[in-house]
């Protein structure tokens, strides 16, 4: 166990025994913190257990949660609540701990060290492979909970493996493995804290998206319960009024026509029916409120959709949402914007870009005032996903989230277009820390031009730039090249007294965004007048320019089109805008008009309004 995470120490708190209660308190808390972050980091794999656990209870089969300790009593915990919270029926979901029910007040030494208990227990409680099993153990090895995923698997229940550590024992044994790694615990070992409440957590959203995915809920109201006493006579009148804007004679009024029954009640009013027809509008929904009341004239609650649109600009430093509501003409506005880290798959992994194109769109809800819910079209341009094949990726997760009923997920540059020329045709050229050319003709046809990387190109970007310096300075320092300001500002901006010093920060303490951050000090020196750096800033600015007319050429474009602009080094420094436009009037070209895009997510906006259909066809279908 000593490679496990969940049993190291923590460093944060090696004297936990000589601190303050305050600073106990806020140390952990601050640990707690880390909690929501590891969950979501698991959001796709917990959607997707959702959604099977909603499809095998839809058809008759149970959710079963299996663990040893506080694994086992949080699983019990949930499953106890969902009669109550969600009127399921007895045995729909069920919690099974090593040792049973004496468990669940005291320890029962060693029952977690067998794995044929699970077998016996599973038995007992007639397991079959139409049933969902949740192996519980933060550990990611607990016997008790190995076995029960094997028998499970053996009877071909879908099973699922919830730990907190990664690479553990019981992944490989499951169908589905959510795991959320909080890291060490304060306590060292103790699991009831960190992973306790990451499990916690977890095992909320498993029951409770299940059930809101069977009907269970209007909104979030919870409408399936039967008023079988004073308390629950009350609560149906008083979601009847929330629902409906009825005061409380009238929700009575209508309880009373509907004989009682709240979903009847919900549907005869909100769809204009009487009892017996919003009686078969349930049945026909399968329970669903909003798919019935929508099926009478309200299409966007007929297939759960608002309608609304979502646009996305993925990249490997940030990734931004906008939700948005259609206007006229093409027209929209926006309602919130969403920001999180980056989405890049390629640079930071496809879990880490999931949760944060998950996290932007929960941000820009947030910002609008309003639940999340699936909206009717999403575009997703993306940094590292110009291949079909991780394009697909991202649209499965999409789909499974259920994030929009149309999705198109394109590259990144394609926004640039989209969002800064009059009939989103033209040429973007981007220069950030990176760059490339990106041109799309009025008949939709795309090309593009560099966007090589670091290595085999990227001229004309910040890291280009900021290297011509860097490589400037090291000329003038031995004698090899002219003169250069670069010389003192360069060193300078890392606190070096001397060009020499470089040598030991650029190769051992920058990565490629610190280098190209150096590019504005060589941009100013160029504007100021320095030979050196006016040579470096020009060239750059010409390769530029002929990715540019390449990219035009490739789709015979010219020799006037429009040209929209994106990245640091373009839209903050109007100087080196200038040399490209230069440089692009110097091949013969006119570029008019021409756009600075400040917010390339825009550009997603127009495109998901353009989406009217919903993504069930492979990429080269291109939804």
């Amino acid at each position: 166990m000593d490679h496990l995470q969940t049993e190291a120490r923590n460093p944060a708190s090696a004297d936990l025994d000589e601190l303050t209660p305050l600073q106990f308190v806020r140390l952990m808390n601050a640990e707690d913190a880390k909690v929501a972050d590891a969950v979501a980091s698991q959001a796709s794999a917990v959607a997707r257990a959702i959604d099977v656990i909603a499809e095998r209870l839809r058809a008759g089969g149970r959710l079963v949660y299996v663990g040893a300790g506080t694994s086992g009593r949080l699983g019990v915990l949930d499953a106890t609540e969902c009669p109550p919270t969600f009127n399921a029926n007895p045995g729909q979901v069920i919690g099974l701990i090593a040792g049973g029910p004496e468990a669940l007040t005291r320890a029962v030494e060693g029952a977690e060290d067998h794995p044929e208990f699970a077998a016996k227990d599973l038995a007992a409680a007639s397991l079959s492979g139409a049933d969902v099993l949740v192996g519980i153990a933060t550990s990611g090895r607990t016997p008790y909970v190995v076995g029960a995923l094997d028998y499970a698997r053996g009877l071909g229940a879908f099973s699922i493996a919830l730990s907190c550590n990664p690479n553990s024992d019981i992944i490989p044994r499951a169908d589905l493995a959510i795991t959320p790694v909080v890291g060490p615990e304060v306590l060292s070992g103790s699991t009831r804290l960190k992973a306790g409440t990451a499990t916690k957590l977890v095992l909320n959203m498993l029951s409770t998206g299940a059930m809101v995915r069977l009907g269970k809920t209007f909104g979030n109201l919870m409408v399936d319960l039967r008023a079988t006493n004073e308390k629950l006579r009350t609560r149906t009148n008083r979601i009847v009024r929330e629902a409906t804007g009825l005061d409380r004679a009238g929700a009575d009024a209508l309880l009373d026509r509907c004989a009682r029954e709240l979903k009847t009640a919900l549907v005869s009013h909100l769809a204009g029916l009487s009892a017996d027809q919003a009686r078969d509008r349930l049945r026909a929904s399968g329970g669903r409120v909003r798919v019935a009341v929508g099926s009478n004239g309200h299409p966007a609650s007929a297939n759960g959709t608002e309608d609304l649109v979502l646009g996305f600009d993925g990249g490997g430093t940030r990734t931004v949402a906008l939700l948005a509501a259609p206007g006229a003409d093409g027209s929209w506005r926006l309602l919130g914007r969403g920001e999180a880290g980056p989405s890049n798959r390629q640079t930071v992994g496809t879990p880490a870009a999931l949760a944060a194109l998950d996290s932007a769109a929960e941000r820009a809800f947030a910002a609008a005032g309003k639940a999340r819910r699936r909206v009717r079209a999403a575009c997703l341009g993306l940094a590292g996903a110009g291949r079909p094949g991780d394009q697909e990726v991202v649209r499965d997760w999409a789909l499974r989230s259920e994030l929009a009923r149309g999705v198109d997920v394109i590259e990144d540059a394609a926004l640039i277009p989209a969002a800064g020329t009059p009939g989103g045709w033209g040429v973007a050229v981007v220069a950030g820390t990176g760059s490339m050319a990106f041109a799309r003709g009025p008949d939709g046809r795309t090309a593009r031009s560099g966007g090589w990387g670091h290595l085999l190109g990227d001229e004309g970007s910040g890291y280009a730039i900021a290297v011509a310096g860097l490589r400037a300075v090291a000329r003038a320092a031995d004698g090899r090249g002219p003169a250069t300001v670069l010389a003192d500002r360069l060193p300078a901006a890392h606190g070096l007294a001397r060009p020499e010093e470089l040598v030991t920060v650029v190769y051992r303490d920058c990565d490629r965004a610190a280098v190209a951050a150096l590019a504005p000090l060589v941009l100013a020196a160029a504007e100021e007048g320095d030979a050196v750096a006016a040579e470096i800033v020009g060239s750059a600015a010409g390769e530029l320019a002929a990715a540019a007319e390449a990219a035009a050429r490739l789709l015979g474009l010219g020799p006037a089109f429009p040209v929209a602009l994106a990245g640091g080094l373009l839209a903050s420094h109007a100087g080196y805008r200038g040399r490209f436009l230069a440089a692009v009037a110097g091949r013969g070209l006119t570029a008019d008009p021409v756009a600075v895009v400040a917010e390339p997510a825009e550009g997603a906006v127009r495109l998901a309004l353009a989406i009217d259909r919903p993504a069930t066809t492979s990429p080269s279908g291109r939804t």
